[in-house]
């Protein structure tokens, strides 16, 4: 269930891609945030503009844009029924689309370097640190060692690291004491990712070709059948690094193939959105209890007053701030401190979130289009930083 404004990030912005050839060297491509528009006369010299303020004028006309499409609402049974038949609206679109919509979420190890193996020099320094010979990958919020286990916050300089050098503590005896079975798809890796709503795949696959860490196992799950097929189907979907099964995240009876405590990264890329507000806190709630101590959820979704919230027509609005496509499927807009509750509500403790206000450009058609996502990163807290 890849939510429909994935295009739209994917279509505007700088044209350098960062590819897996390039991630042992410089990055390619600089993180959203880096190309300000401080001059207003050249905004069609570039394709998109960072961080871009919002004039009062403008954000008090999105505004009353969004409080004229929030009227009428439908009936209740009709809302009802967008939430009674959701899965066969997604099904529907990937039937139709197949793997033709979106494109491949290069810009994830920009925003979120925690998912590519990207060698950084330990921030320890020789007198605080437990491993004198320490070379680390970005992961989370303290140290956390090949075996598993997570260090204290007190350890950590700058940047958080995953230490390669040896543990005072055995994988075995980590996983002994993180894990409620050893029988799992993917109990032997090292290091765990867990992307809900994966659609075609658009995130597994880059991250599985970037990412050749031999300890690394995937899992990817998605509310639609059909989509879940399609990843399988794809030539690099490899049964030995990843599992891609159907899930209904708001489901609260399903299960999932892993045990709780088992996940180093779980990734949300344009989904919650896709939840019904009701239903979001639970959702959350059940994928926590899946982080191992230090663990971290990453997210990144539709923030409110983005363009595609404002071009809604009346009658499209089933609740504040929650619409329904014209094919059936579903967004909601968030603010900053809504998505805070939820995660904090969780029991997790920030580490990012902010807005990516960015202007995209049209230059051939000369338009302008204001966007708006949250970015978050929350962490699991670990008994040893307590």
């Amino acid at each position: 269930m890849a939510a429909l404004g994935d295009v739209e990030l994917c279509s505007g912005g700088s044209k350098s891609v960062l590819s897996p050839t390039n991630l042992s060297g410089d990055w390619k491509r600089p993180q959203f945030g880096t190309r300000y528009l401080t001059d207003p006369s050249r905004v069609f010299q570039h394709n998109a503009w960072d961080n871009v303020e919002w004039t009062e004028q403008q954000e008090e006309t999105a505004k009353q844009k969004v409080l004229e499409n929030s009227q009428p609402l439908p009936p209740e049974e009709q809302a009802e029924d967008y939430e009674s038949c959701a899965n066969e609206y997604w099904n529907d679109f990937y039937k139709i689309h197949e793997n033709r919509f979106f494109k491949d979420r290069h810009w994830l190890f920009t925003e979120f370097p925690e998912l590519a193996p990207k060698q950084a020099q330990c921030s320890h320094t020789t007198e605080n640190c437990p491993q004198q010979d320490c070379s680390g990958l970005l992961t989370g919020t303290q140290v956390q060692c090949q075996g598993g286990r997570s260090l204290p916050k007190t350890f950590i300089h700058c940047h958080p690291v995953r230490c390669q050098s040896n543990c005072e503590q055995s994988s075995s005896d980590c996983a002994s004491m993180n894990l409620n079975s050893s029988d799992f798809p993917g109990s032997s890796a090292t290091f765990r990712i867990l992307e809900v709503g994966c659609g075609v795949g658009n995130t597994v696959f880059p991250i599985l070709k970037t990412n050749t860490d031999p300890g690394l196992f995937v899992y990817c799950c998605d509310f639609s059948t059909t989509a879940v097929e399609l990843v399988k189907a794809n030539e690099e979907y490899n049964p030995t690094r990843c599992l891609a099964f159907v899930h209904d995240l708001c489901d609260e009876a399903a299960r999932f193939p892993m045990p709780k405590e088992s996940l180093d990264i779980i990734v949300l890329i344009f989904v919650l959105s896709a939840v019904h507000p009701d239903k979001m806190q639970k959702s959350i709630s059940r994928l926590c209890e899946l982080l191992k101590p230090g663990g971290m959820i990453m997210l990144r979704d539709y923030g409110r007053y983005d363009m595609a919230q404002l071009r809604f027509k009346k009658g499209r609005c089933l609740s504040d701030n929650f619409y329904v496509r014209g094919d059936g499927t579903r967004v909601y807009f968030f603010t900053q401190d809504e998505l805070d509750a939820i995660f904090t509500s969780a029991g997790l403790e920030k580490v990012q979130n902010l807005v990516d206000r960015r202007l995209q450009v049209n230059r051939g058609k000369q338009l302008t289009m204001y966007r708006v996502w949250i970015q978050c990163k929350y962490s699991k807290p670990s008994p040893l930083n307590n």
